[in-house]
């Protein structure tokens, strides 16, 4: 493949850490962002690009895609606001990329969604993504779909807030904290990216990428506070009440809870059979428990 490989999203959590695998490999890269920014272990020599982009903007977009060989979509869009939906960033977005990059004779595109994605599901976040994927396929036949499961990794957003949790004199568990999850390693799904955007990728168009531990939500907030040294009892909290919650802090600028993430936080997150895994790509995927050192660091708390 000849030309750099546009990262659409390449400053956020997964799209950083993309960057960073993709020039280490000496594959030449660009990073399409709202604000693209050299990362801070850029050196002279790498082969590093930068394009201001709005990935709702179609002008930019095609500005961002000319010349490159690939695209990935990491761009993403977790809390609502007045000037952004889900349904602008995951659907129509996602659809008008895939469109511009198929128009420009780009080889190979990677679109980021999610385990669990589904058009009937009562998450507006989770439709979109489902939605988004449909529009990337009927733009871009031969698009792959990569599907991780709640990713962590060092700073990550999962692994931090559920340390910040355990500071509490009990911890509040959605529901009784049954919930399946299959936490997968930010490095081992950058990982994939690099392996799908190599000399001979293979034949699947979707791939479910889950890490190598199926936990429960409450075991995954035990492993924490035995790590942080914060045993604490553990509070089942109905789910009809964390929708109630989430109701009470939706006018807030920020809310710290809304309704689509306690909908996900019912959910089982595990990836299905019958799809690429990180197997399939030859990757061994790192386990949450023998990473919680090099994710949360030392407590500073």
């Amino acid at each position: 493949m000849s030309g750099p490989i546009a990262v659409f999203g390449g400053t956020g959590f997964l799209g950083s850490m993309l960057v960073h695998e993709l020039v280490d490999a000496g594959r030449p890269v660009r990073i399409a962002a709202r604000k693209p920014s050299l990362p801070e272990w850029a050196e002279p020599g790498d082969k590093l690009e930068l394009a201001s982009v709005d990935i709702r903007d179609e002008t930019s977009v095609v500005n961002a895609l000319s010349g490159v060989a690939g695209v990935v979509n990491a761009v993403s869009l977790y809390v609502e606001s007045r000037g952004k939906r889900f349904a602008d960033i995951h659907v129509e977005a996602a659809g008008r990329l895939a469109r511009l990059a198929h128009g420009a004779g780009i080889e190979r595109l990677v679109h980021i969604s999610g385990i669990g994605v589904d058009v009937r599901s009562r998450s507006a976040y989770v439709r979109a993504r489902a939605e988004g994927e449909l529009a990337v396929i009927a733009e871009f036949s031969k698009a792959v779909i990569l599907r991780p499961s709640v990713m962590f990794g060092p700073d990550d957003a999962f692994l931090s807030a559920l340390s910040r949790l355990t500071r509490l004199p009990v911890i509040p568990l959605f529901g009784r904290g049954e919930t399946r999850l299959q936490p997968v390693h930010v490095l081992d799904v950058a990982r994939a990216i690099l392996r799908l955007m190599g000399n001979a990728p293979p034949e699947r168009r979707l791939f479910e990428l889950g890490g190598p531990d199926i936990l429960r939500y409450r075991d995954i907030v035990k492993l924490i506070a035995a790590y942080r040294e914060r045993e604490r009892p553990l509070v089942p909290i109905p789910f009809p009440l964390w929708h109630l919650m989430a109701l009470l802090a939706s006018p807030l600028p920020n809310p710290p809870l809304t309704r689509d993430q306690v909908i996900m936080m019912a959910q089982e997150n595990v990836a299905n059979e019958g799809v690429g895994t990180l197997q399939d790509l030859d990757i061994l995927p790192r386990s949450l428990r023998d990473n919680l050192p090099m994710c949360l660091g030392p407590d500073r708390d």
